[in-house]
């Protein structure tokens, strides 16, 4: 019951933070421009002598750099609503009116954990499925598995945001959100670099992306999604920045889903040991 009752504190108070808001006003500006652009682009091709079939392609390419879009700013916007939610209380001194009462420390952490979930739910249903009902409507075109896609894009916020908390234990509110920022760059880069590596048949260059995303597996989960979403022709294209060249395999997200729970087990860990 502690841990549900923290869960619905931190709920609330993450509910009030300026940035939650500035973070909704982004994907509410994102979600208008991407609507206008689709529907500029439709209209074009109304006037032109294009393929329906390349028309089909083109639009559902759009949709997936939309989507690529909504993940970027989940993941961002979930790292940086909770990378003050433990060292900044510690080193403020606030997490005392919390830890005197009769709550065990693993159930203060693991209730804000998931009041941050909850958030991150929220906001990747919103942004995510306001994306997919705005290609079917005004695109006409819809992704091929998009359950698989939002809960894989769901999945890498709760890995970003463990992370966000093991470090929070460990370091300041600034330290800790620019190394998993940095992490996070890092996944994305060596991401692109495993993609890249299909084009040069470099075995080095899909060794470095693959290293690279068991350091940090979030590019991995966003890859593997973009292969559940996008239609099998697109897939195929190796022009295409979503082709199917390095496909993260099923044993990537059982990797990341032991890697959210290592983060945070060594959170709830030294959060218990640390002196508050």
């Amino acid at each position: 019951m502690g841990v549900w009752i923290m869960a619905g504190i931190t709920f609330r108070e993450a509910a009030r933070k300026k940035i939650l808001w500035t973070a909704l006003l982004a994907g509410a500006a994102f979600l208008l421009v991407f609507g206008i652009g689709l529907h500029f682009q439709v209209g074009d091709f109304r006037n032109s002598a294009v393929p329906p079939f390349l028309r089909y392609q083109v639009v559902s390419a759009m949709l997936m750099i939309g989507l690529y879009t909504v993940d970027l700013l989940a993941v961002v916007m979930t790292t940086l609503t909770s990378v003050d939610t433990i060292s900044g209380e510690i080193t403020s001194g606030t997490i005392h009116a919390i830890a005197t009462k009769p709550l065990a420390r693993w159930q203060i952490l693991i209730g804000k954990w998931l009041g941050f979930v909850a958030m991150a739910g929220v906001y990747v249903g919103l942004m995510f499925w306001g994306t997919i009902a705005e290609g079917y409507w005004i695109g006409g075109v819809m992704a091929q598995h998009p359950v698989r896609g939002s809960l894989l894009v769901f999945l890498e916020c709760i890995v970003a945001l463990s992370v966000t908390f093991m470090f929070g234990t460990w370091f300041s509110t600034l330290t800790s959100g620019v190394i998993t920022l940095g992490l996070l760059g890092v996944a994305f880069l060596g991401g692109w670099l495993e993609q890249m590596s299909g084009f040069t048949e470099g075995s080095r260059l899909a060794m470095v992306g693959i290293i690279s995303s068991l350091i940090m597996p979030s590019e991995a989960l966003w890859r593997r999604a973009a292969f559940e979403m996008e239609s099998p022709l697109s897939g195929s294209l190796q022009f295409s920045p979503f082709a199917d060249i390095s496909i993260p395999s099923a044993a990537m997200i059982g990797y990341a889903c032991a890697y959210l729970c290592i983060a945070l087990g060594v959170a709830v860990y030294h959060f218990g040991e640390r002196d508050l």
